[in-house]
């Protein structure tokens, strides 16, 4: 028996919109559409969602293809679905939203699949809605940033009060004061300060930090 048949087909898709950090910037990772309608266009990566996963499931998979990496942060923004989003078809996307280290993603894949790192705030024209995915993309990881220490996601293991301040400074788009921030991080044992010294962004070196996961999850308290 046939149910349903009365309805039109709606295609199901993932988009993945996967931020980084470098050099004190914000980055998204994009391509060009390698596939018509918008081939060429700028775009996220994403993929059709198959008859036997979930929608969980499928993004997993596909920021599995596209980093090689496993265990990533990885959060849904939402559905878009307005009727002509997409010239092809009828398509409702589900948006996720992941955080990487920049320096653990292989160079090798991301030339594979013909990806750039750009400036969040320097963001071309993007296929379709994407665009507005990222932004809201961004609203999510602000909002979950001020209590929760995602951030630590996006930065090398070992890293300095400096880079740390930079962060979210990128992420929130304003500036921070120094003195109050760096009070405030002193105030959280999960972050602690290492022997080691940076010399590569001060002449006097900077200390080297790191976010002790133990440590938070005995008392997961954090705000920003």
């Amino acid at each position: 028996m046939t149910y349903y048949s009365e309805h039109a087909k709606v295609w199901v898709s993932v988009d993945v919109i996967i931020f980084g950090f470098e050099e004190g910037k914000l980055k998204v990772l994009i391509g060009r559409r390698q596939m018509d309608p918008g081939r060429g266009e700028w775009s996220l990566y994403g993929g059709f969602v198959a008859a036997n996963e979930g929608i969980d499931e499928c993004a997993a998979r596909t920021l599995h293809e596209l980093t090689g990496l496993q265990n990533l942060f990885m959060r849904q923004v939402g559905a878009f679905g307005a009727p002509d989003r997409d010239p092809g078809e009828r398509v409702v996307s589900i948006a996720y939203y992941a955080l990487i280290n920049v320096n653990d993603y292989d160079e090798r894949l991301r030339q594979e699949h013909g990806l750039q790192w750009v400036d969040y705030y320097s963001l071309p024209q993007l296929y379709s809605d994407h665009n507005e995915m990222v932004r809201q993309a961004l609203r999510r990881m602000q909002m979950k940033m001020r209590v929760e220490p995602i951030g630590f996601r996006l930065l090398p293991s070992m890293f300095t009060l400096t880079q740390l301040q930079r962060l979210y400074e990128a992420v929130s788009g304003q500036e921070i004061d120094k003195r109050n921030f760096r009070k405030r991080i002193k105030d959280m044992d999960f972050i602690e300060k290492t022997d080691l010294i940076d010399k590569r962004t001060s002449k006097r070196g900077a200390a080297l930090y790191r976010f002790n996961d133990s440590v938070y999850k005995e008392d997961p308290t954090f705000k920003l």
